[in-house]
């Protein structure tokens, strides 16, 4: 069952399994399973094949039970199979390296036939594994749902100061661990297959945060938790470290699986020692306790302690056409309007002061009004401020339009509001605005146009007018992606690889933290202005974190709406509980690998022609890639 109820979390994450350490062959297999179940424990990790076998001519494969003893459900929602760990594909011994290679495809064939939806591969046995991937590479292609998980321990040793002198003496030094660097290895050689994943044993001592983060962002499908990783409470309870508990909450809102492994050494009640030896009445008796019970209690006391998921983070991303349904949800936005709202108020308070309130109506012109929530909170600001107020509400959506006429005379702003069916670029404004309100910003600030629209919309308003938003910055980061890299690697065309895309970022690793990109301001009078933008940015990678691999860059925005008023996504200063924007992706064609303290540079353009306005960008350190995007050949915004 769940591990708890944790709302809107409807991620694997709930699930907890356990690995079964013995081999249960035969009948023992349902025993162990039922008893697995009955305990509380959602599926089984389990070995497939007796660990003794060796193939032989002639010989049978001797599998832990007949496809029969199970049923169909049972082997595809509560069984991950466990590949036999003697296997050694990378052996010097040729008689072993056959022996694995042969072994290994039959446990997937036979994984394959009852169904399973997951197999665990044995850890590699040297840091080169070239056979190894090369056999599960030919595996991959020909499976279909089924996914393997590469098993490995999370570990990083730390180099000592003389280690470090030899490094850069260039002289021999014991090998550094970093079981990532084993695992970034392993799927580059299988050219990032989408069903290679990987499934961490996690061990009592833990590498350094940032090392650990970097894990965030591979496709980690199972966290094995030892039990020789638990500390004793004062009550003789497994409990764990506060860096161990840090770390199964990351993995919890990630999407990531516990599986507990190893026996037990917290016996804090009696247990049932009979289950894999086929005791028939400790498989039926489901009040007997499994021993691994108080382990399972504490996992789901971690999970159940988290925080419920805010509302913005169970918000599925939007449809780019603005339908009906997609205005409401713009317009849910509470946060983004209630800023809007105190930036016209400053403004209204700054254009018009208090002796002159009776006597002076500010125009105020909200150029892409939708349905009106802008109209609406300008109002509520001339009414909080006591200013008098006139709007224009510019609006080229002719279905947009009529539902604004409807508000309008459902709340009597007839006298108010005047509605402008138009596009703001052919329409002719009767007089000069004091303010201009636009919410026309993008998730990079100005991917959707907000400068082009906003340089020709500043004719209407009055020389000292006043701009809301007055200025917006495009940040960007690095990241690892896994995950978005093999959803756009699946359309195999290098155009997916050249397009940005506005998408909730879940399972990813931030490498270093964010930078200033482009910055516009509005309004802008300047006779030479161009918004054609180029800067090149170096990003250092965090401290103790080791080799990483670059997907592409996460980008966000910040925007001043008026004076301190602001609003945005950029990580560091975003904007809480606001759920109208979600990060950019700008991928890249060829994942890079940044060795361990080196910078990753990269370049970025915008650029701008009659028609259309588009991105580019390349990296150009450690290593070089292609220029993306140009010429706005793949992703561009149409003028």
């Amino acid at each position: 069952m769940p591990l708890g109820q944790r709302p809107g979390d409807k991620s694997d994450a709930r699930y907890c399994g356990v690995e079964v350490l013995d081999f249960p062959a035969g009948e023992d297999l349902p025993a162990v399973l039922n008893h697995s179940l009955a305990s509380a424990f959602d599926f089984i990790l389990v070995p497939l094949v007796d660990p003794n076998y060796r193939p032989a001519p002639g010989s049978v494969l001797p599998v832990s039970a007949s496809d029969l003893i199970l049923g169909p459900a049972q082997w595809s929602n509560h069984v991950v199979g466990k590949i036999s760990e003697w296997i050694d594909l990378d052996s010097e011994d040729e008689r072993l390296r056959l022996d694995s290679e042969l072994t290994l495809k039959q446990e997937i064939a036979w994984a394959s036939h009852v169904s399973l939806q997951a197999c665990v591969l044995p850890a590699p046995r040297r840091s080169f594994c070239g056979n190894y991937a090369r056999v599960v590479n030919q595996i991959l292609q020909g499976l279909t749902n089924m996914h393997l998980w590469l098993r490995l321990p999370l570990e990083k040793s730390e180099p000592m100061d003389d280690d470090l002198d030899k490094i850069k003496n260039n002289s021999h030094t014991s090998e550094i661990v970093d079981s990532w660097e084993l695992w970034n290895s392993f799927r580059l050689l299988c050219d990032h297959s989408s069903q290679l994943c990987v499934a961490l044993d996690i061990l009592s001592t833990l590498p350094s945060i940032n090392s650990l983060a970097r894990w965030f962002g591979e496709p980690v499908r199972a966290a094995i938790l030892q039990t020789e990783a638990f500390l004793t409470n004062a009550k003789g309870y497994p409990c764990l470290s506060k860096r161990h508990q840090s770390l199964l909450t990351g993995f919890f809102k990630h999407s990531v699986q516990v599986i507990i492994s190893g026996r037990s050494n917290h016996n804090v009640f009696p247990v049932s020692e009979g289950v894999l030896s086929g005791d028939e009445s400790y498989a039926e008796d489901s009040r007997v306790r499994h021993a691994l019970t108080p382990y399972l209690e504490y996992i789901a006391y971690l999970y159940r302690k988290m925080d419920p998921l805010p509302e913005q983070e169970r918000i599925e991303p939007l449809m780019d056409n603005l339908e009906a349904q997609t205005y409401e949800t713009f317009e849910k936005d509470v946060v983004k309007y209630t800023q809007y709202r105190r930036a016209v108020a400053k403004a209204l308070v700054d254009r018009v002061a208090d002796d002159a309130v009776s006597t002076t109506r500010t125009v105020l012109m909200v150029v892409g009004a939708g349905r009106g929530p802008l109209v609406r909170a300008s109002l509520q600001a001339a009414e909080e401020t006591g200013r008098k107020l006139k709007v224009y509400a510019v609006e080229k959506n002719p279905n947009a339009v009529i539902t604004l006429h409807s508000l309008i005379k459902l709340e009597g702003w007839e006298s108010l509001v005047t509605v402008i069916s138009s596009d703001m670029r052919c329409w002719d404004a009767p007089e000069k605005a004091d303010v201009l309100v636009s919410e026309l910003l993008g998730s990079f600030g100005d991917n959707e146009l907000s400068p082009e629209c906003l340089d020709g919309a500043q004719r209407f308003l009055k020389p000292d007018g006043i701009s809301i938003p007055s200025s917006y910055t495009s940040f960007i980061q690095p990241i690892t992606a896994s995950k978005l890299h093999n959803d756009i690697k699946a359309h195999k065309d290098i155009a997916h690889f050249e397009t940005a895309y506005v998408v909730k970022l879940h399972r990813i690793a931030t490498l270093a933290p964010p930078q200033q990109v482009f910055t516009f301001t509005h309004p802008n009078f300047s006779p030479n202005a161009s918004n054609q933008r180029y800067t090149k940015l170096q990003f250092e990678m965090l401290p103790d974190m080791g080799s990483c691999l670059v997907h592409g860059f996460a980008g966000y925005f910040d925007s001043v709406l008026y004076k301190d008023v602001h609003l945005g996504i950029e990580p560091n200063t975003a904007t809480p509980n606001m759920f109208s924007w979600f990060p950019i992706f700008f991928p890249l064609r060829k994942p890079i690998y940044v060795p361990e303290g080196s910078p990753i540079e990269v370049h970025f353009w915008r650029c701008c022609a009659p028609t259309k306005v588009w991105y580019e960008w390349a990296v150009t350190t450690p290593t070089l890639s292609p220029i993306h995007n140009s010429n706005g050949r793949s992703y561009w915004v149409g003028l």
